[in-house]
């Protein structure tokens, strides 16, 4: 039965989701039950997607690439793909009239980590942010609001915001791993070589104005999304407090977390301010 496939293939986009990032999961579950699902289907399209190009060395990654995109294609088109990724995706962008240009937008920053190492100039820069961040929260504030197009309209900056700075505290976060593994540099006018105490907190300042207008609009998602929003904006928040105290030489060095511990000390927060309505 077709159902039984749709099944398997949301549990596959659940799977991906807690295997890839315990944080996003955790935040997912405290999402309301009718829209917890069309978010583990979209964390499941994107993460696929950057595998492809950040992880899968030894392969032909363009060809890798390729053939997803072909696929993502023949998904929307038939509206059903035996890749199990991406019919949870087909299903969510369909439910939700996801608008196309969003999922390109994506698409073409992915591609971009084929090639491209370093973005010199803030255009540039900008343009990468938006495909492989700002596109990706939009398409979760289709699903927060349930496509209702006046909503969507006036929470689309700041969606676009707090998807901005959860990108940038990763970058931050991961400057070792995308400088050595994969010789990439995202920060213009950022030596990672030379990262100074000065150069961070520039970094760490558009990062906490970007926090700032995301957490305008989460103060206005309905009660269903509120919740699992305010989860993952308060775990960001931690990780870029956590970065902002960590010296450069160990940011460059090692990958700065937030232990399990404090991950569910957060929780246990965000629960409290979330039922005294302090969000």
């Amino acid at each position: 039965m077709k159902a039984i496939f749709d099944d398997v293939s949301y549990q596959c986009s659940r799977l991906v989701t807690e295997s890839y990032s315990t944080s996003f999961a955790l935040a997912t579950k405290m999402l309301g039950s009718s829209i917890r699902g069309d978010i583990y289907n979209i964390y499941g399209f994107v993460r696929f997607a950057d595998e492809i190009v950040d992880s899968f060395h030894g392969y032909d990654k363009e060809v890798l690439f390729a053939n997803f995109e072909k696929e993502l294609e023949d998904a929307f088109t038939q509206k059903i793909s035996l890749n199990p990724i991406l019919n949870s995706f087909q299903h969510t962008f369909h439910k939700y009239d996801i608008p196309r240009h969003l999922v390109d937008s994506f698409m073409k920053s992915m591609k971009m980590d084929l090639h491209k190492t370093i973005y010199h100039t803030d255009e540039e820069y900008k343009e990468y942010i938006y495909g492989s961040a700002d596109v990706v929260g939009l398409m979760c504030l289709k699903v927060f609001v349930k496509g209702d197009v006046e909503r969507y309209e006036e929470l689309k900056q700041s969606a676009m915001s707090l998807g901005s700075a959860f990108q940038k505290v990763n970058f931050l976060r991961d400057l070792k791993a995308d400088f050595e593994g994969l010789n990439r540099t995202y920060f213009p006018n950022t030596n990672l070589m030379e990262l100074d105490e000065n150069s961070k907190s520039k970094i760490v300042s558009e990062i906490q104005a970007d926090f700032a207008l995301g957490y305008e609009g989460i103060e206005q998602l309905p009660n269903e999304a509120k919740f699992g929003v305010y989860t993952a904006y308060k775990y960001y928040s931690k990780l870029l407090q956590k970065l902002q105290n960590t010296p450069p030489l160990e940011i460059k060095n090692a990958r700065i977390r937030v232990p399990n511990y404090q991950k569910f000390g957060l929780l246990a927060k965000s629960y409290v301010n979330y039922k005294l309505n302090l969000v």
